[in-house]
């Protein structure tokens, strides 16, 4: 994803916990701010310390970087959301992946 598409900051990052506008499922939590007018989805990633090393981390989110990029046309684009890994989505395969985040992101109505 390239940098515009992308929460970064820690202020971001609580600006969108701050909503308390999430839904879940069994691998992910989507927190989701809407912001009218602007011209793309921004999304932030994060998998904490619950799901191994840093080797782990980084697989689990290369997986979810993949899936939004493949899902991108269909994402809404007045929003800043937050996609955060539970410990059970550590060893889940690409296909896996794809479908419990798709299910979390229909879930939010991010996608239709």
């Amino acid at each position: 994803m390239r940098k515009s598409y992308r929460v970064k900051k820690e202020q971001e990052f609580q600006r969108v916990f701050e909503t308390h506008n999430s839904v879940a499922n069994h691998k992910f939590i989507i927190y989701q701010m809407q912001k009218p007018g602007q011209k793309h989805f921004r999304v932030g990633i994060s998998v904490g310390k619950k799901i191994g090393n840093a080797v782990h981390r980084n697989w689990v989110k290369r997986r979810i970087r993949q899936t939004l990029l493949e899902v991108k046309p269909q994402l809404k684009t007045d929003v800043d959301f937050l996609v955060i890994a539970r410990p059970s989505a550590d060893g889940l395969s690409m296909a896996e992946t794809k479908r419990n985040l798709v299910h979390a992101l229909k879930l939010a109505k991010l996608i239709d």
